[in-house]
């Protein structure tokens, strides 16, 4: 199911914006290129949000232990391993819609 999330006037570039969507708390960022990511906003080693995490290009840095999430795919980069969901986005216009 597609749901308006937020407005893309409203994100700002590599800073986290928090949404509850379907009972389920999801993390959007807007990445420097222009494109929006939305993960799921916990990781699975700190039980931790990760919304206050560093975004550098495609991955964000988990504020805790810096672990290394991939915007893309989710997957926490090596030497750590696990992975976060990660939601389908769409933009129309100024409407920032997530599939969950």
């Amino acid at each position: 199911m597609r749901v308006l999330a937020t407005k893309k006037s409203k994100l700002i570039p590599r800073v986290g914006r928090s949404v509850v969507l379907k009972d389920q708390k999801i993390a959007i960022f807007q990445v420097t290129d222009g494109r929006i990511f939305a993960i799921e906003d916990y990781c699975p080693l700190t039980k931790a949000p990760v919304l206050e995490g560093i975004i550098s290009g495609e991955y964000l840095y988990e504020p805790m232990r810096e672990y290394k999430i991939s915007l893309v795919d989710g997957v926490i980069q090596e030497p750590d391993e696990g992975q976060v969901r990660v939601y389908p986005v769409e933009v129309i216009d100024d409407d920032v819609f997530v599939e969950v």
